[in-house]
């Protein structure tokens, strides 16, 4: 259990991005394709996160040729390069699932103002 410790010690983010839920975000990710590394940025509305320490993730979902898509990103993943945060959003939930069910303008989250 301690060289457990050890490695997530080593691999834990100093400064771990700030993300909420609601949120606007830019994840830039590194994508390996044979020998080659390329960085893919996925933009999307933050509507989950999950876990504690170095198990903690965030889930991202955005709608592409109407078809939407979720992806799962681990906050303290070598391969997450770094989050631009877009911007905020209104929200009274800590899951916002219920996005999935809608579709157009309605899918949208109020932005708020700070």
């Amino acid at each position: 259990m301690d060289a457990l410790k050890l490695i997530a010690q080593e691999n834990i983010k100093e400064e771990p991005p700030v993300l909420n839920i609601g949120d606007t975000v830019k994840v830039h990710v590194n994508i390996r394709e044979g020998s080659r590394e390329r960085i893919q940025v996925f933009e999307g509305t933050i509507i989950a996160k999950r876990g504690s320490g170095i198990s903690s993730t965030f889930t991202v979902r955005r709608v592409s040729y109407g078809v939407g898509i979720e992806r799962v990103f681990p906050v303290h993943s070598p391969n997450v390069v770094k989050v631009e945060h877009v911007r905020s959003g209104k929200v009274r939930r800590s899951k916002l699932y219920y996005l999935r069910d809608r579709v157009g303008k309605a899918a949208k989250v109020k932005e708020s103002i700070q």
